[in-house]
């Protein structure tokens, strides 16, 4: 796979580029709930595809929740 000028493989594209540093944090924070190491220089190419994909599939199924709750106005 081809990487970008910035040195990163990943062709995801974020709607809000500030957000950034909060879904890095949410990453990190639902890899140590699931029990799962990440390693600080961002090089997961050691972990399971169901590792990571269960790290992808619970920060979707937070940030559905967190949109849900601003959208019936209960998120603080």
């Amino acid at each position: 796979m081809a990487q970008s000028s910035s040195g990163s493989s990943n062709s995801n594209n974020l709607v809000v580029p500030k957000s950034n540093a909060a879904l890095e944090q949410l990453k990190f924070e639902v890899a140590q709930e699931l029990g799962i190491t990440l390693s600080p220089d961002g090089y997961q190419g050691n972990k399971t595809s169901y590792e990571n994909g269960s790290i992808g599939g619970y920060i979707t199924k937070r940030l559905v929740t967190i949109a849900e709750q601003q959208l019936a106005g209960s998120f603080k």
